[in-house]
């Protein structure tokens, strides 16, 4: 389970306990999503060079004290999903260098009487928590005092020591899940100076006097406030925007996945007086039940002229009201992506004096479909540069359109357009028209310097004279099948050829020029499967500087007549191989193991019959009848054996009869010797047991040794008994009586387990 870089993955493979054997080579071992219940202190003893140990979503309930302590350079502890009901200090002594500890969703209720974590001096993350935590005391984070990370997930948090979290000096982003208000702000007055984003997730601001509690943020030096999953109403977003305003040092707000009840009829006036920090503004996937009644947000205008950055995504915004717009004086970002603007409602959103100072607008995936009056509709924005209005539905382009002045990016890809035309303003630098099935570009653009052509139907380059000073062109999954000399020598400037997955044919004379000729830095070219070629070129994205053409390349009529000779001999060459291989026998058992795999893994307890099938050579049917099955059968509690000589169902094909007697039994005993070796009918009782100890990851298979065998004597055809051998603890027959009764007990013992 190990590459070369020594990362061991042994996840989801239903380990019930953490293999032996581990080296001190191992650098990342990774057991997440197995059934381990416990770490004892041998476990780890050996992996000395360990630096991350994943045993998430386990379900370890017992740690032993000392099961890190050989682990001085682990840097990452993933706990996280398991069963701890407490947390011990010893665990993590001698963990000097630990970086990051996930320790969430298991089912402590608090972190001890002292601090779990005092030892862990290079500690940068922490995720602590689950839905039964309930009790932060002070001193249970003393000794961390920088963290890039703070995760608590508190759902159920009902007491909280004041100062708790005050020994710890800077958080870079604390994210906290919480839905006891009056906790929420004990916690925020102990991190007030401290945590530089704060990210508030599953909290409920749905009245007034909830939000008093919350005052105390006003005082934060935070940078950054998020909510996530939070339910804010009409009457508290007044309060909200009140107390974020007092912040001093508040750059940036951002709303993800929340929930709006109300209509922004909100009861009283918002003064942005004091805000003078605040730039940055993002809301994704805002749910507002009652959108379509929702009001011009005329309260929150004097919040809008500080704003440099807005991002409103996948939040239904059909229009953006003409006064809001006016009002975003300082806007340079603006990102209105998957929502419902129409032509209609941008030219009133984009009104005459909207958005004077935006340099960046990304309205992909709305309800455009007039690509002429989108260009209008922005032609007055003359600080626009970059404009993303792909994933809209054009479907036709008129041959002229008005653009803003300095626009230097214009992605237009999935738009349906069916070809290009003067519309594309000349002023570009990079254009996009991937996605648009166009059969031919000749645009003329005299400045342009990137070109993305992905995903058309081109079958030709695009000409170099209308693009001349082009370094980087894509034309992936395309349907070109070859260069012209003339194309190549006019893109001397190009840094950049991208033209992989397309239709070429390899030849000889096209990969010479490429190599030879092209004068481009770097050209990428895949060869799809469908298409023969033996260069060095024939994998996606190889750069042709690297190609040596063969003299078989450059001969194709030769490969013909050649690559027959060559499958006749290999067909003979097979022929032979089977013959001296026993290929007829392997043919026979495949289809004795396609029988086996039809059928279910394991019969339902009440099919059991045996407590095991014996599978023996018949020159061994004496020692196995006469002295093995009255041993057992006559036992204290008797076995019950399955022969073949006398449980087998007559008329019944023989292969089927093995088959339902292994899935009846719940163990399988071979008796190994010099004739079972011999014996065709032993090798598919061997298979067909070994099909299900694999299979099922059971311990199915006892192996009882009649007599030495030598190795020589082992066909090669049983490879399958060499390797349960050198795996698996076999039984010797001995030759004295009282070894002979050790023999027994230990047999009876194997049975039963």
């Amino acid at each position: 389970s190990c590459d070369a870089s020594q990362l061991c993955n042994c996840s989801s493979m239903g380990l019930d306990f953490i293999p032996p054997g581990l080296t001190a080579r191992i650098t990342v071992f990774d057991l997440a999503h197995n059934r381990i219940k416990r770490i004892q202190s041998q476990d780890l003893q050996q992996a000395v060079n360990l630096r991350a140990l994943l045993l998430q979503s386990n379900k370890i309930s017992s740690i032993d004290e000392d099961s890190f302590q050989s682990l001085e350079k682990l840097e990452l502890l993933d706990l996280s999903n398991n069963s701890l009901a407490h947390l011990s200090p010893v665990w993590f002594g001698h963990l000097f260098s630990l970086q990051h500890l996930h320790l969430q969703g298991n089912s402590y209720r608090d972190l001890g009487q002292s601090s779990p974590f005092s030892s862990l001096r290079n500690l940068s993350s922490l995720h602590l928590g689950n839905p039964q935590f309930s009790v932060i005391r002070q001193g249970n984070f003393e000794g961390i005092e920088l963290l890039h990370k703070l995760w608590i997930d508190g759902s159920n948090l009902s007491q909280y020591e004041q100062g708790s979290l005050k020994s710890i000096k800077e958080i870079d982003h604390m994210i906290i899940n919480l839905r006891n208000s009056n906790i929420f702000s004990k916690i925020v007055r102990d991190l007030l100076h401290s945590v530089t984003w704060l990210e508030v997730r599953r909290i409920a601001f749905s009245n007034v006097t909830e939000m008093q509690l919350l005052r105390v943020i006003s005082s934060s030096f935070a940078k950054k406030i998020s909510f996530r999953q939070t339910l804010l109403t009409d009457a508290t977003v007044p309060e909200i925007v009140s107390i974020l305003e007092d912040m001093p040092k508040l750059v940036e707000l951002e709303l993800v996945d929340c929930r709006l009840l109300g209509t922004g009829k909100w009861k009283m006036e918002i003064q942005a007086k004091k805000s003078q920090t605040l730039r940055v503004f993002t809301i994704k996937k805002l749910s507002i039940e009652e959108f379509y009644l929702f009001t011009d947000l005329q309260a929150v205008e004097g919040l809008l002229s500080l704003f440099t950055r807005v991002t409103v995504q996948n939040t239904k915004v059909f229009l953006v009201p003409c006064r809001i717009s006016r009002h975003l004086q300082s806007l340079e970002y603006l990102d209105l992506s998957a929502n419902l603007l129409g032509d209609l409602s941008l030219e009133h959103s984009a009104c005459e004096g909207g958005w004077p100072s935006l340099q960046t607008l990304n309205l992909s995936q709305n309800s455009l479909s007039d690509l002429e009056m989108t260009s209008k509709s922005l032609s007055h924005l003359g600080n626009l540069i970059v404009l993303d209005i792909s994933q809209n539905n054009f479907g036709e382009i008129p041959d002229v359109c008005e653009w803003p002045k300095l626009l230097k990016y214009l992605n237009l890809s999935s738009t349906q357009i069916p070809k290009v035309t003067s519309c594309i303003p000349r002023t570009l630098e990079v254009l996009d028209v991937s996605g648009n099935n166009l059969k031919e570009f000749g645009l003329e653009l005299p400045i342009l310097k990137e070109l993305y052509l992905t995903r058309n139907q081109l079958k030709t380059l695009p000409g170099a004279a209308p693009i001349p000073n082009v370094v980087a062109l894509s034309v992936r999954r395309n349907k070109l099948n070859s260069f012209s000399k003339e194309e190549f020598e006019s893109f001397r400037r190009m840094e950049l050829l991208d033209a992989s997955d397309n239709n070429f044919i390899c030849s000889c004379e096209f990969l010479s020029f490429i190599h030879h000729e092209a004068g481009i830095a770097q050209v990428l070219v895949g060869w799809p499967d469908k298409y023969v070629c033996d260069s060095p070129l024939a994998v996606r994205g190889a750069q042709v500087g690297a190609v040596h053409l063969s003299l078989m390349e450059c001969h194709r009529s030769l490969v013909v007549p050649l690559v027959c000779v060559l499958v006749f001999l290999i067909i003979l060459l097979l022929v032979a191989v089977g013959y001296k291989y026993h290929m007829v026998w392997y043919l026979r058992m495949t289809w004795a193991w396609l029988q086996a795999k039809r059928k279910p893994k394991r019969a339902p307890p009440k099919d059991v019959c045996y407590d095991a099938f014996v599978s023996y050579s018949e020159n061994d049917s004496d020692w196995v009848e006469n002295t093995m099955v009255r041993e057992l059968e006559q036992a204290c509690p008797p076995f019950r054996l399955c022969l073949h000589k006398r449980d087998f169902v007559p008329g019944k094909w023989i292969v089927d009869n093995i088959i339902d007697s292994i899935e009846k039994s719940r163990k399988t005993l071979f008796v190994l010797s010099e004739h079972f070796v011999q014996s065709e009918w032993c090798k598919y009782e061997l298979d067909f047991s070994h099909f299900r100890l694999f299979d099922e990851n059971n311990d199915a298979a006892i192996l009882v040794l009649l007599e030495p065998i030598q190795s020589k004597a082992i066909p090669k055809r049983f490879c399958k008994l060499r390797k349960i051998m050198n795996t698996k603890t076999y039984l010797e027959w001995p030759a004295g009586e009282e070894q002979q009764q050790v023999f027994w007990f230990n047999l009876k013992i194997a049975l039963r387990s």
